[in-house]
């Protein structure tokens, strides 16, 4: 799941993304209105975390032009307000969920993940497919009822695998979801961490190369 953080307080937005990374989702962040829109015409998102109150472009219009846009992505907007008005104003922009400051991390996560679920095409909590299982919300792989050892990385791409249900997902694809934009488009991570994951998930092989176009299980 690729998150876009938008926090003006930099602390904070460190102090998030570093907790989201640790939950295996690709992060990236931005410190003003202006450059979380710059980043969502390049990046796909599947969550955008939106606080409200941003200098150069307010948190409100931001949320205006990501649901305009349409897309994949979903808003769960910040604030320091609480008010009752302030949660249906927030809602009333299109934002898909709204959580006040201060907040709990762990919910935070809940809330991320959630949201990553309704992202179109909308995945469930638990993904199957023949022996093997995941449950995104609790991060644990399964086959043949064996718990998997596997990296936030590699269950990042074993989710992204799953949730096409038998669909090809392309290395641009996989490296546009999984990873932030610190990651170099031109090096070999992908085909080295689906080695990897290929590795874990065992015999008989569940994940294929479709020659020109990507992997599918």
């Amino acid at each position: 799941m690729r998150v876009l953080i938008v926090e003006d307080h930099r602390e904070l937005a460190d102090t998030v993304a570093t907790g989201l990374r640790q939950d295996g989702m690709a992060v990236d962040l931005a410190y003003d209105g202006g450059e979380a829109l710059d980043l969502a015409l390049v990046h796909d998102y599947d969550v955008v975390v939106l606080d409200r109150d941003l200098p150069r472009v307010h948190g409100d219009e931001v949320c205006r032009v990501l649901v305009a846009r349409g897309g994949r992505c979903r808003v769960l907007m910040l604030t320091a307000a609480t008010t009752i008005e302030d949660r249906v104003g927030g809602l009333s922009l299109g934002a898909d969920d709204y959580l006040p400051k201060p907040f709990a991390f762990a919910e935070l996560i809940a809330r991320v993940r959630a949201l990553g679920r309704r992202a179109q095409p909308a995945v469930p909590p638990v993904l199957t497919r023949g022996d093997l299982t995941l449950d995104s919300a609790q991060r644990v792989a399964r086959r043949g009822g064996r718990r998997l050892d596997l990296s936030p990385k590699e269950l990042a791409v074993l989710e992204l695998l799953l949730g096409a249900r038998g669909g090809v997902v392309s290395a641009e694809q996989l490296l546009e979801r999984a990873w932030d934009q610190a990651a170099d488009p031109f090096t070999n991570t992908v085909k080295v961490t689906v080695s990897r994951l290929r590795r874990k998930l065992g015999d008989p092989p569940v994940i294929e190369t479709v020659p020109h176009a990507g992997y599918r299980i």
